[in-house]
């Protein structure tokens, strides 16, 4: 199996694989930090910003001083923020599927009898209504 990825670790490699990202749908930048850490931050372009175009879901890491351990970090989050993803995408179809069934499937003999006799009930409670009379 040919590795997408070459410079990232193989199981990230792997897992943004297995999840059909292509490298062209990633827009890779490498942009100045922002916060507390002097002149590191202010010189060198070491937080890493991602972008998966088709989903436009958008990753931005500064945890390490390094360019290249930010790097790794943010592709291994841009595949769990994709994984979990799909995983919603598979779970909300499940609980569509379940609604489905429960909504279709054969109502028991007693729910059918006690529904029956709500409606008697009812029928009972509106054939004592009349017309109202007119002088």
């Amino acid at each position: 199996m040919p590795v997408a990825f070459p410079l990232l670790p193989e199981d990230v490699s792997r897992r943004l694989a297995a999840l059909g990202v292509r490298p062209g749908d990633v827009a890779e930048r490498f942009v100045r930090g922002s916060g507390p850490g002097g002149q590191k931050i202010n010189k060198v372009s070491s937080t890493v910003w991602l972008r998966h175009e088709p989903t436009g879901i958008e990753v931005r890491c500064q945890r390490e001083r390094s360019q290249s351990a930010n790097r790794e970090l943010a592709w291994a989050e841009l595949a769990e923020r994709l994984e979990a993803r799909r995983r919603a995408a598979a779970d909300a179809a499940e609980q569509a599927r379940e609604q489905n069934r429960r909504r279709n499937r054969q109502k028991s003999r007693g729910q059918k009898l006690r529904m029956i006799a709500a409606k008697k009930h009812r029928a009972g409670i509106k054939s004592r209504r009349g017309r109202p009379e007119s002088d």
